[in-house]
């Protein structure tokens, strides 16, 4: 599909959207259109009521296809890319090989949430269905989507749409990862991602394999890895900007178990499956490298991603062993399912000893407790940096990919304090096992002044339109590409 903007309604194509937002000046705007559409007002006004993600279709005595599309009170971001995508998905069988939107009197920024709505509106969840349904004449190559915007708009839009585009094909990839079934996604098959990436896109991907992981000591991760036939890997992928070397750095360690039994502490059978999802944190950070690489991001980024998967057999990491980290400290492993925390210990710790960034963020899809707390609706922060923090939270509101702070006071300390070792992976206590992780992942920070922690375990994978189960979303690269973007591009100006 070919985007193209102009200043000029879009009156040529087959099929128009026109969204519309549920404004004081509502009434003068459906009169505007009834006169446009050939239709009665008082009909239109009776008939659509521009509610979030409403749809009216209006056919033209020319055999053009209108649809009115309502965005509800006060759309943010999120509602934009929301109403977009579930109106092209619903209709993408129907769609026309070209379509037009009107954006004229609404901000050009918002190109890049309508942009990414219609890309991701043409997802294909059934990856390995042998009656995968034809593609649409308008997510061919040979689609055409035209977008007029106001003419004081298109430079902002211009800039909007080269960002939607640098993140929309990054964003599919990783939807396609984390949805993989675990027989088609090994540790190896993201360490062969990010190695391709890197090649195309400019930026240095070292992988270390198991004699390199045992040689680096890094022997957390060693110890997860033990039950599986499938090797660890262990991806350091960094971004450099050319004509920034005093650019600040970054560091993102992300989660990357590819499937997850729970090890010997098992999990029960039910949702097992969906266990193909465990790396969510990873696909964020290496969605994120990729993308802040398209854009030429001036900010010094690092991703690590230790990767493996968590199987059960004889050699497998047993409750009650006690194992080693790259840091040194020993850990206690009460729960062989609260593997995420134990693999990071070596990623964060790598992070600090090696590379020594300005500002340090991990994510994971790590407790079923942050659910308990949050539902499906934000994923847990934790930051023992208030600045940080606040960035993050006005990021997480210009994406509509919600956070919200939980605390890493002291007193949770005692919950993995240990008799045997330095400290143990899980509390055994019923109530805040989120924090608990959290404090656990933050002995690994090496007392890092700007930390954060995110656990994206109730975002990563969600119900949406695409399927009948939950399905990946791709959580973390909107939101840690406008924290960069904003933060550090304004920075280094």
């Amino acid at each position: 599909m070919q985007i193209q903007l102009t200043t000029h309604p879009p009156l040529s194509a087959q099929t128009v959207v026109i969204p519309v937002a549920q404004t004081e000046g509502l009434s003068a705007t459906l009169t505007e259109l009834a006169n446009r559409l050939q239709l009665l007002p008082e009909t239109l006004q009776h008939d659509f009521k521009a509610d979030f993600k409403e749809v009216l279709p209006v056919y033209q005595p020319d055999g053009r296809k209108v649809f009115l599309l309502g965005l509800g009170k006060e759309p943010t971001a999120i509602s934009w890319l929301r109403a977009f995508r579930e109106l092209f998905f619903r209709q993408k069988d129907r769609l026309t090989t070209g379509v037009g939107v009107e954006l004229g009197g609404f901000a050009g920024e918002v190109v890049e949430a309508v942009v990414l709505g219609i890309r991701w509106g043409g997802y294909v969840l059934k990856q390995h269905a042998t009656d995968t349904p034809t593609v649409s004449g308008f997510y061919a190559e040979e689609g055409q989507l035209v977008i007029a915007v106001s003419d004081g708009q298109l430079t902002q839009a211009e800039t909007a749409l080269q960002r939607a585009e640098a993140i929309a094909d990054t964003h599919r990839q990783m939807l396609d990862l984390m949805n993989a079934p675990s027989n088609y996604k090994i540790p190896q098959t993201l360490a062969d991602w990010a190695v391709a990436s890197g090649q195309q896109y400019g930026y240095s991907v070292t992988v270390f394999d198991r004699a390199e992981i045992e040689r680096q000591g890094l022997r957390a991760l060693l110890s997860v890895n033990q039950g599986s036939a499938n090797p660890p890997v262990f991806i350091i992928a960094e971004y450099k900007p050319a004509d920034q070397p005093n650019a600040k750095k970054v560091g993102l360690v992300g989660k990357g178990i590819t499937f997850d039994t729970g090890g010997i502490s098992i999990k029960p059978s039910t949702n097992m499956h969906l266990m193909k999802s465990d790396m969510g944190g990873a696909a964020a950070v290496l969605g994120t490298l990729e993308v802040a690489a398209k854009l030429r991001l001036p900010v010094h980024l690092i991703g690590i991603v230790p990767s493996t998967e968590n199987m059960v057999d004889g050699q497998a990491t047993k409750p009650g062993d006690v194992i080693g980290s790259y840091l040194g400290k020993t850990i206690e492993v009460i729960d062989t399912d609260a593997e995420g925390r134990i693999i990071l210990a070596d990623g964060l710790g790598y992070m600090v000893r090696n590379f020594q960034p300005d500002v340090l963020i991990d994510l994971a899809t790590l407790t079923g407790s942050v659910i308990a707390t949050l539902g499906y609706h934000a994923a847990g922060l934790f930051s023992n940096n208030d600045e940080l923090t606040s960035q993050l939270l006005k990021s997480a509101r210009q994406t509509g990919e919600p956070l919200w702070p939980l605390p890493l006071w002291d007193v949770y300390q005692e919950d993995i304090q240990s008799d045997v070792a330095d400290l143990k992976n899980f509390s055994g206590k019923p109530m805040a096992g989120a924090i608990s992780a959290a404090k656990f992942l933050e002995v690994f920070t090496d007392g890092h002044p700007a930390w954060a922690h995110l656990d994206i375990a109730g975002m990563a994978f969600a119900d949406t339109e695409f399927g009948t189960q939950k399905n990946a979303t791709g959580f973390g690269i909107r939101l840690l590409i406008d924290f960069l973007r904003n933060v550090f591009t304004a920075d280094n100006e």
